[in-house]
């Protein structure tokens, strides 16, 4: 037994509830949908890449894992790279002055600069190597920028601030300790640089807590990391694919509705009349002829 359906009821709603509809003639109308679907514009559904295409490595345990090993590598590589900022801080600082004496080696020179000069130095080296770190973690490890390239910059600038006082207070430090020990007293040599306005302190006498200018070369990284995020095109802070401009070229956007139509008009604007229809202003009033009375005013 065949039911029919009354007037006025379009075919669309058989489509909305998930069924084919049947056209005249005995074919069957694809949903709207799917046809939407299945002619959509190819560049549009590039321009917006899924979470796995943006990084494949996140999500799911294993690839926070391998994030969490290649941070760990990349703040021993920074720490590393600690050691020859040492040495060059070693050779730009210079030795204090020093007298032996019964008492040890003292001063050889009232209120010296030199141990000023030496955090002074080390100051300079250390916020000039965070700035590099930052740009270094940005460029290099796109595919990470956000919170884990932040901790990671941070993270390698405190490690290689240091790497770089241990190894540039123990360059010369062999040999100062021989002179302390075996010369005379009175007898006039120099000390390694070192720092004083910064080290490490024991927290509660057990946890050792870095501070002062050791802390530079991890503050420049971190402000620089985040001055590049803030300037940063891109929301995501990875860069994203560019549009097709030669595809757009030869693909024109479809107008939003049938040309000369009552009410349509360019995306997202509705006239509010005929096509072309304008008001017109009125006419100027003809001056009066000669010898007439001119019309009053106001």
């Amino acid at each position: 037994m065949t039911s029919t359906e009354p007037d006025g009821q379009p075919a669309a709603e058989a489509t909305a509830s998930g069924t084919e509809a049947t056209a005249p003639g005995g074919k069957v109308a694809e949903p709207a949908a799917e046809a939407t679907e299945s002619s959509g514009d190819p560049a549009s559904r590039a321009a917006v890449p899924s979470a796995e295409a943006v990084d494949p490595s996140a999500g799911g345990p294993g690839g926070r894992g391998r994030v969490a090993a290649f941070g760990v590598a990349t703040v021993l590589v920074l720490g590393l790279l600690g050691a020859p900022l040492g040495w060059l801080w070693a050779a730009v600082a210079p030795a204090t002055p020093v007298v032996k004496s019964g008492d040890g080696a003292v001063y050889g020179q009232p209120q010296p600069e030199q141990p000023i000069a030496a955090d002074g130095w080390f100051s300079l080296l250390g916020l000039a190597f965070g700035v590099l770190t930052a740009l270094a973690v940005w460029f290099l490890l796109r595919r990470h920028r956000g919170p884990v390239g932040l901790v990671v910059a941070a993270a390698g600038g405190l490690a290689a601030g240091l790497v770089a006082w241990q190894v540039g207070r123990r360059v010369g430090l062999a040999s100062y300790q021989r002179l302390l020990d075996s010369a005379p007293d009175g007898t006039r040599f120099s000390k390694p640089a070192d720092l004083r306005a910064g080290g490490i302190e024991q927290f509660l006498g057990v946890l050792p807590v870095p501070y002062g200018n050791l802390l530079l070369p991890a503050f420049a990284a971190a402000v620089t990391y985040t001055l590049l995020a803030g300037w940063s095109r891109w929301p995501s802070l990875r860069p994203e694919p560019e549009p097709d401009l030669a595809w757009l070229a030869t693909h024109p956007p479809l107008p939003a509705g049938p040309a000369g139509a009552a009410g349509s008009g360019p995306a997202g604007e509705v006239s509010s009349g005929p096509a072309g229809a304008r008001p017109t202003p009125p006419a100027a009033p003809e001056p009066p002829a000669p010898g007439e009375a001119a019309p009053p005013r106001g």
